[in-house]
């Protein structure tokens, strides 16, 4: 589905953001995209969306080479931006206009859809906040069917009620054949949700394994002190977090935790 190889991107009168990095993807997993802030995270969507162009190397999203924006790609692929614009019209006459581009959209998922965020279709987009405008569109995306969903930021502007609602219509509105990358800083919203990291920092992947790998791997344990076989261990309100090799007895994985060790070093891989 995603195939990127040796890709290289540079903003103008810029330093290299990324310098020939891989990925390659298939269908049938949530992928958290990770990373500090001006890490890339929202550049490399906007690669894989077609909204920016690469300089060097290969990229192919469903096939296609995104920067063309073949409308027979376009229609495969929907991303829900950190900050978007709606034109004044109601939820209904939006889906009415829009829903055609998509020639998997499903009416019957949208009202699924629209019930689970507690959305009323006759309300005006430019007359709700901030949080309602976020559900609904996450709503339509899902409701798309598209092969890959793109979701930057989604839990950007949600109340605590409305995240969990997000993790469980996400994670009953995927098959088998879709594929959804989140891109966030709030990583424990995502944290029970998504089936594999990729962690990019100072334009490199630096991090891309599937929770299984790591719950397989590692076990994180919070101790009065820190473990002297810790992997990597940081001091917390709560006591010392550490991650520590795998003993056969999996446990919760915390992934600010996780984050933490390989932004500083740690090697998990």
């Amino acid at each position: 589905m995603i195939n990127i190889n040796q890709l290289s991107f540079a903003y103008k009168k810029q330093p290299p953001l990324f310098q020939q990095i891989s990925i390659e993807e298939t269908a049938g997993k949530i992928i958290g995209l990770l990373g500090k802030n001006g890490a890339g995270k929202t550049s490399l969507l906007h690669l894989i969306s077609g909204l920016l162009t690469p300089a060097s190397g290969e990229i192919s999203v469903l096939n296609h080479y995104p920067p063309k924006r073949n409308p027979n790609f376009l229609n495969q692929v929907y991303y829900v931006p950190e900050e978007f614009f709606f034109p004044n019209l109601t939820m209904e006459a939006y889906t009415n206009a829009f829903a055609p581009f998509y020639p998997t959209f499903s009416r019957e998922k949208m009202n699924h859809l629209m019930t689970g965020f507690d959305l009323q279709p006759k309300l005006n987009l430019n007359r709700i906040s901030l949080g309602q405008k976020k559900k609904f569109r996450i709503a339509f995306g899902l409701a798309t069917n598209c092969p890959l969903i793109i979701l930057d930021e989604p839990t950007n502007g949600l109340d605590i009620p409305s995240k969990g609602i997000f993790r469980k219509l996400l994670a009953s509105s995927l098959s088998e054949n879709q594929m959804a990358i989140i891109s966030t800083h709030q990583v424990k919203d995502i944290e029970t949700l998504i089936d594999k990291i990729l962690l990019i920092d100072k334009g490199k992947i630096v991090f891309n394994s599937y929770i299984s790998t790591i719950s397989d791997k590692y076990e994180f344990r919070v101790t009065p002190t820190s473990l002297e076989e810790s992997v990597y261990s940081e001091f917390s309100v709560a006591g010392y977090k550490n991650i520590v090799l795998g003993t056969g007895n999996p446990t919760e994985i915390d992934l600010e935790l996780l984050f933490n060790a390989v932004i500083n070093g740690a090697n998990l891989n």
